[in-house]
């Protein structure tokens, strides 16, 4: 990987004072949890979230602005909890708003769920969360308000653009996007990408099926938040780390439809481990590329794994099967076969918002990945894969 750009380099020398703090990040998450406000009656979250600093804070190979990073992750859940919390606590009615037949695009990353998401996202009849609302979720803001949240957002997509140059022609993101759940869930994958973390790893491996609903009621909780007082549309939403938890999902969720995108297992591990790369390069350095392979092969297949087992209690008629061709090699086609498959119209309108929808960000280049830079084989995925690529196999020739 070539060297760090130069901004990146010159944060790092100006956070380096700042460094010495993560030996005691106790202290720092004291300072944090004030910040973000309290959050009372809901003291095993707060404590979940103290834990994944600690450890954190001991990552290998830690910058300081990984270590500003880390701070940031966790003052923005903690942030985002309490002021869910405040404001079901102030409209009960909060809780009230139906999330009616939600679509939530699942699958492998790199499977084109993010062109799915934004072509699902194209009717006026439909509703997905944009990134700047799932940095800071909250009620209709009046206008200064809302213009500061959205540029809170940009600047958010600036410092990653200025930091990792090459993550933009890999996964583009837009403040006024639509943009993924993984956001708002609390507990998902988002801190491997930073930095190797083996003890939440552990942690995140182990928890039972009661914690992971529990991040779901609370995805719920997000999402009523940004639906009331305002006109209610069907959500289409989106996030690959859902695979590993479509049981808790569903519990949560029973009447959502799922559209589950399909694609070579051994592309996507490659093409994702270069994602991951370009990321955590942002926060760690120097990085180990045969650990991110090792990492994220195991995530993904164990997240396979689950997502397999849960499939089968899932009502067929709830469950879209999107091959990666509907969308890559004829949208014009796809796109309303995919609107049609989750009970939705089509119409000239989303015709004419389709070329952009589809489109690659102007003045990105084309992503080029290999296996073999994160030590592994085609072998050895496809052996990881073996069940899924038996139903890819059977989606193909549907």
């Amino acid at each position: 990987m070539s060297a760090s750009p130069l901004a990146l380099v010159l944060a790092d020398l100006a956070l380096r004072p700042a460094f010495g703090s993560r030996r005691n990040p106790g202290r720092i998450f004291d300072r944090i949890v004030v910040e973000a406000g309290e959050v009372p009656g809901d003291r095993e979250f707060v404590d979940d979230f103290r834990t994944l600093l600690g450890w954190w804070a001991q990552a290998e190979h830690l910058t300081p602005v990984g270590w500003q990073a880390a701070q940031g992750h966790v003052r923005r859940h903690l942030a985002n909890r309490a002021r869910v919390r405040r404001l079901i606590a102030e409209h009960p009615e909060i809780e009230r708003e139906p999330i009616e037949r939600p679509v939530f695009v699942v699958g492998l990353p790199r499977t084109a769920t993010t062109v799915t998401h934004a072509v699902l996202s194209v009717s006026d009849e439909h509703r997905s969360p944009l990134l700047w609302e799932l940095l800071a979720p909250d009620l209709e803001l009046p206008p200064r308000q809302r213009r500061r949240a959205i540029a809170a957002g940009r600047r958010m997509v600036r410092g990653t653009d200025l930091f990792a140059p090459r993550f933009r022609d890999i996964h583009a993101m837009a403040a006024e996007g639509p943009e993924e759940c993984t956001f708002a869930l609390p507990h998902a994958l988002m801190p491997f990408s930073q930095a190797r973390i083996p003890e939440y790893r552990e942690w995140h491996c182990a928890r039972d099926f009661a914690h992971r609903e529990a991040d779901y009621r609370y995805l719920k909780q997000v999402y009523q938040v940004l639906q009331y007082g305002r006109p209610r549309r069907r959500w289409m939403l989106k996030s690959p780390m859902h695979l590993e938890n479509l049981d808790a999902l569903l519990a949560v969720f029973p009447d959502a439809t799922l559209v589950w995108c399909h694609r070579d297992p051994v592309t996507v591990v490659a093409s994702f481990c270069s994602l991951i790369e370009h990321g955590m390069a942002v926060s760690t350095r120097p990085v180990d590329l045969t650990g991110i392979g090792a990492t994220w092969l195991g995530l993904l297949s164990r997240a396979m794994t689950r997502g397999l087992a849960a499939r089968a209690a899932i009502p067929a008629q709830q469950l879209v099967d999107a091959p990666y061709a509907w969308l890559d090699s004829d949208p014009a086609t796809g796109a309303p076969k995919l609107f049609a498959a989750v009970g939705a119209r089509w119409t000239e309108d989303d015709s004419a918002r389709l070329p952009a929808a589809v489109a690659r960000p102007k003045g990105t280049r084309r992503h080029t990945y290999d296996l073999s830079r994160y030590g592994l084989t085609r072998d050895e995925v496809e052996s990881a894969f073996a069940d899924y690529n038996v139903l890819r196999a059977e989606v193909d020739r549907a």
